[in-house]
């Protein structure tokens, strides 16, 4: 339903734009143009401030996404028992690591086409941002587990497999990885990228950043928070959580409704004459 119902606003205001547009053409061919229609030379620009830690982002999420992924189709064919809690979270581990080609490569990628120079050091943040941040929460808690004497403290040899696998078999993942993104051409674009970036007038309520983030993040969650309630019940009072075929699905219904909420907070951002989308 959401799907028909985006797919028809979106074709319906795009065909209504592009038609005021032609007859602004045809009539009056020297009046200015407004909308989304200006920032064509400046929607391609690359990000001026911060795009390392944009292509870290985009790396870090593809390589956790192919990997929940692949984790979920594998106990979709019962390749994975749910009631061995051990068997999941280690095939997960497994397939994080080995999925680092594929973070490399998207964040090399687009990091290339943000014309930037560093990277070496965007590789080794790719390889070691997301990692670091849950190996720190997690030996915190660790530390607390081993201080109350709780049985699932993790032993001091565990840890040091789990740094000596990240160590000696995912950074080195996400170097080839990169060294196949940088090798690979620079991504094209439709339209030519003017030199100087084009004034940004004053944006409505609704496409300024802290709104927008709130608009879109509405609806992704309420399409999810449902089954989150379920999984993360299962999660913290020991139980088992088995329908994988329905989370599948409800991972399926959020990746589209995400794409769809940024399809149309882009467009409204775009018609307000933002490019910094």
């Amino acid at each position: 339903f959401l799907t028909g119902a985006v797919a028809t606003i979106m074709i319906r205001t795009l065909k209504n734009d592009i038609t005021g547009y032609n007859e602004l053409q045809t009539v009056e061919e020297a009046q200015e143009e407004t909308g989304w229609k200006l920032v064509h030379g400046d929607v391609f620009r690359p990000p001026q401030s911060y795009p390392m830690l944009l292509c870290v982002l985009v790396g870090s999420g593809a390589q956790i996404g192919s990997a929940f992924f692949v984790t979920l189709l594998a106990s979709m064919l019962r390749m994975l028992n749910p009631i061995k809690k051990g068997q999941a979270l280690t095939a997960m581990v497994l397939l994080y690591v080995f999925c680092g080609v594929i973070g490399g490569y998207v964040s090399a990628r687009l990091y290339k086409f943000c014309d930037a120079k560093a990277w070496k050091r965007n590789t080794i943040a790719t390889a070691l941002a997301f990692p670091a941040v849950i190996v720190g929460m997690f030996m915190v808690l660790n530390f607390f587990f081993r201080i109350v004497g709780a049985a699932t403290a993790v032993s001091f040899l565990t840890v040091f497999l789990i740094f000596l696998l990240w160590g000696c078999v995912a950074t080195p993942l996400v170097f080839v990885g990169s060294y196949f993104g940088y090798r690979a051409d620079k991504i094209d674009v439709p339209t030519k990228t003017n030199q100087i970036a084009r004034f940004i007038p004053e944006v409505p309520y609704y496409a300024s950043p802290p709104v927008s983030h709130i608009l879109a993040g509405m609806l992704p969650f309420g399409s999810v928070c449902i089954e989150l309630f379920f999984i993360m019940s299962a999660l913290w009072l020991h139980q088992l959580y088995y329908i994988m075929g329905f989370l599948f699905a409800v991972v399926s219904i959020l990746a589209a409704t995400c794409a769809q909420v940024s399809c149309v907070m882009c467009y409204l951002q775009l018609c307000a004459e933002d490019h910094r989308w």
